[in-house]
C-alpha cells in the first residue's frame, strides 16, 4: 500500500516548489516557507479556495489542501484572502530581506506572511505589521505570538507615521503611496507595492531608495483589494493612456521634493511617478 506523505513532508515539498518558482538563490526563503504551518494563520477548516474568481471549498479540514499555489479566504464578502503564495516569494525575492533589517508591512491580514517575513530577518531584525481591520489584527496578534521581534499594529498606516524601515512590505492596492512612506525608506531601503491607478492596471512596483531618489522598477501583475486612504480617495493630476506608458516608469517622486516636470507618467497631490531615472538631468 502506497503511504500518504506526513504534512512535514507535504509542507517541504510545497516550499521547494513555491520558492522555485520565485527564481530566488537564497535557501533561506524555502526554509521560512517550510517552517511556518499555513493552517496555523487560517480559521478552522474546511477552507473556501479562491481559483478564477470562484470560490470551492476543500472536502475536509485536512491541511494537506492548503500546500498548493493557491488564494484562501479569509472574508470572502469584504474579497479578503491569504493571498497566492508564488506571488509573495517572487516578491520576497525581490525585496531580499536580510538578518537584522526593519521591515514594515502594511495589511498583515492574520499574520502568515508577516512570519515568513520575521525568519528573513532573523536574529535581529524586526517587522511592525499594520492592519486595519480590528478583527484581523487581533488575530494576527494571537497566531504571531511564538515569533520574535513582531509587533502588530491596529491602525490605518497611510495615516499613521511608519518606522524607519529596510523594507516597506505593502499587501494592498495602492493608486500612489504616501508620501511618508517613502520619507520612511532608510538609505537602499526597498518598498514593494501592488500599483493600482485604474481598474486596468495592476502592476508590481519596487522602489529602492538611493542617494539621488528612488528608483521603481516594474514588475509582475499583480491584483488586491484598494487600500484604504492610498486608492480610490485620491485624485490623480495626470494617468498613463498606454500600457507602454505603464512599464517605463523609473522614478517616484515627493511633489514637495520636485515638481512634476514633462517626463510624469502619474501625478498625484503629493507624489508623481517619472519615466526617467532618478539620476537623469532635468
Amino acid at each position: 500500500m502506497t503511504r500518504r506523505a506526513g504534512i512535514e513532508e507535504i509542507r517541504g515539498f510545497y516550499a521547494r516548489l513555491i520558492t522555485a518558482a520565485s527564481k530566488s538563490s537564497d535557501p533561506r526563503l524555502e526554509r521560512a516557507f517550510e517552517a511556518v504551518p499555513r493552517e496555523a494563520f487560517l480559521p478552522p477548516g474546511p477552507w473556501r479556495i479562491v481559483v478564477g474568481g470562484r470560490h470551492v471549498d476543500t472536502p475536509s479540514a485536512d491541511p494537506a489542501y492548503l500546500y498548493q499555489d493557491v488564494l484562501v479566504a479569509l472574508d470572502a464578502a469584504k474579497g479578503i484572502n491569504n493571498g497566492e503564495p508564488s506571488l509573495h516569494a517572487r516578491w520576497m525575492a525581490a525585496i531580499a530581506p536580510a538578518s537584522g533589517e526593519a521591515v514594515t508591512q502594511i495589511g498583515a491580514g492574520t499574520g502568515y506572511y508577516t512570519a515568513i517575513l520575521s525568519l528573513l530577518v532573523l536574529p535581529t531584525g524586526t517587522v511592525t505589521a499594520f492592519e486595519i481591520d480590528e478583527r484581523l489584527a487581533d488575530s494576527a496578534r494571537r497566531n504571531l505570538a511564538p515569533f520574535e521581534g513582531v509587533t502588530v499594529v491596529h491602525a490605518d498606516a497611510t495615516g499613521t507615521p511608519l518606522p524607519a524601515s529596510d523594507v516597506i512590505y505593502v499587501n494592498a492596492g495602492v493608486a500612489a503611496p504616501p508620501a511618508g512612506w517613502l520619507s520612511a525608506l532608510k538609505p537602499g531601503g526597498r518598498m514593494i507595492f501592488p500599483w493600482r491607478p485604474s481598474d486596468k492596471i495592476a502592476l508590481t512596483l519596487l522602489v529602492t531608495a538611493g542617494d539621488g531618489g528612488f528608483s521603481v522598477k516594474p514588475l509582475m501583475p499583480s491584483w488586491f483589494i484598494p487600500c484604504v486612504g492610498a486608492s480610490e480617495e485620491l485624485k490623480p493630476l495626470r494617468l498613463p493612456e498606454t500600457a507602454a506608458e505603464v512599464r517605463s516608469i523609473r522614478s517616484v517622486w515627493r511633489t514637495a521634493d520636485r515638481a512634476p516636470d514633462e517626463s510624469a507618467v502619474a501625478v498625484y497631490p503629493d507624489v508623481w511617478f517619472s519615466s526617467k531615472e532618478p539620476g537623469a538631468p532635468r
